[in-house]
């Protein structure tokens, strides 16, 4: 039987931040694209949260965990942090507007449309995830906006998955960026005819764009977001 991974580029979902408190009475959390409404009465949703990640300790251990439905505001930064880089090495929450849920657990403010606040009920162990299911005892609506989809994270953001989350399908160079995109000199030239054009540089790991450095990232360059060289990063028009 064959898998053809780019079906599951298909689905649609939405980007959240999920958010607990872990044993030691500190906050951690991360992106996920996984959560789902599975029953509306109780309303009910399940999460699905790799097996490796903090955020999964913390919930397992809690019981109970919140969520923030991001919207199209949402900035590169704030889905980096959360997204690219561990609870355990690093205050995710230390610039983010927050407050407690009624269930203990933090929830973050900024950039949300709105919130859960979920009791655990049931762990289901599904290979390199645990799925986490449960009532919601606590919601409301933070802002008006579009929420932010995968589609236009990837889409328009330009956004990469992680390798921990559940929909990774092997989506960026898990090797540094090709040679043939060099990550020093000036930008081609544009076409005679055509207008104008601006470059950057894009990090092949956590998607973010650096708009400087006309003329190649310098020696000791890391991504502000996910902390890899400059041999990660590939030249891209903007």
């Amino acid at each position: 039987m064959r898998i053809d991974k780019r079906a599951f580029r298909t689905l649609t979902s939405g980007l959240y931040l999920v958010t607990a408190k872990d044993g030691t009475g500190c906050n951690v959390g991360c992106v996920i694209n996984t959560l789902v409404q599975v029953a509306s009465e109780p309303p009910t949703v399940s999460i699905s949260l790799n097996k490796q990640n903090a955020t999964t300790k913390a919930v397992r251990e809690s019981g109970a965990f919140a969520v923030t439905v991001l919207g199209q505001t949402a900035t590169m930064e704030l889905i980096g942090l959360f997204g690219f880089k561990s609870s355990l090495e690093v205050d995710k929450f230390a610039s983010c507007g927050l407050r407690a849920c009624g269930n203990g657990a933090p929830l973050v403010t900024d950039h949300g449309l709105a919130y859960l606040a979920v009791r655990v009920e049931q762990v289901v162990d599904v290979g390199s995830h645990l799925m986490f299911v449960g009532p919601v005892e606590e919601a409301d609506v933070l802002d008006e906006g579009e929420p932010m989809s995968y589609a236009y994270y990837h889409g328009t953001l330009r956004g990469k998955t992680p390798p921990k989350a559940a929909s990774y399908n092997g989506g960026f160079a898990a090797q540094p960026a090709s040679a043939a995109i060099p990550v020093e000199g000036p930008a081609p030239a544009a076409p005679k005819g055509d207008g104008p054009k601006r470059y950057g540089w894009q990090c092949t790991i956590c998607g973010y764009i650096e708009e400087g450095y006309p003329d190649g990232l310098p020696e000791g360059y890391a991504c502000p977001l996910c902390g890899v060289g400059r041999e990660y990063f590939e030249r891209v028009e903007l």
